[in-house]
């Protein structure tokens, strides 16, 4: 059953209509997300790299990080980050090296061309961060609402899955 059905047959019934409804909006804001970078990228003719992976190299930033570290620290949120990894390498927007410590452990960080890509994804966040605000849409004190409500059901699904184990 997709998202939006299960909201439409739960209608407003309490708790549970505004649950899905959450759950919903969650999930196209980020296809919506991927979308608008999707978008910057043809814009400025960006097209080697997809708008998943400039996310990631926005999150990665100037931090170097192991491939197993990416998912624990919420840099990268899908299932193929291998793939995804190995493909910002042979395009050149990440190095990769082999940790000395522990060899099966390979860590990554951004060539000066991924920096190039993250500077564009920062300016279009800056842009839209601005644009909320000047349009009225949402201000400092609208966002910090929303991100409480958002860090909060983090934790509850977090101890979800500990109580699990």
């Amino acid at each position: 059953m997709s998202m939006n059905r299960a909201v439409a047959e739960a209608g407003q019934k309490g708790i549970i209509g505004g649950y899905l409804e959450a759950l919903g909006l969650v999930e196209r804001l980020h296809r919506l997300l991927l979308d608008v970078i999707k978008d910057e990228f043809e814009r400025l003719g960006v097209l080697r790299i997809n708008a998943v992976q400039g996310l990631l190299l926005f999150n990665i930033g100037d931090n170097e990080v192991t491939a197993g570290e990416l998912k624990t620290r919420g840099y990268y949120q899908g299932s193929n980050v291998s793939y995804n990894l190995k493909k910002l390498v042979e395009m050149g927007y990440m190095h990769h090296q082999r940790c000395e410590i522990d060899r099966r452990s390979v860590r990554v960080r951004l060539t000066e061309e991924g920096r190039r890509i993250r500077d564009i994804v920062a300016a279009l966040f800056e842009r839209h961060a601005e644009g909320l605000q000047q349009k009225g849409i949402l201000g400092t004190d609208g966002l910090d609402s929303i991100n409480a409500s958002l860090r909060r059901m983090e934790r509850y699904w977090s101890d979800q899955i500990r109580y699990i184990y």
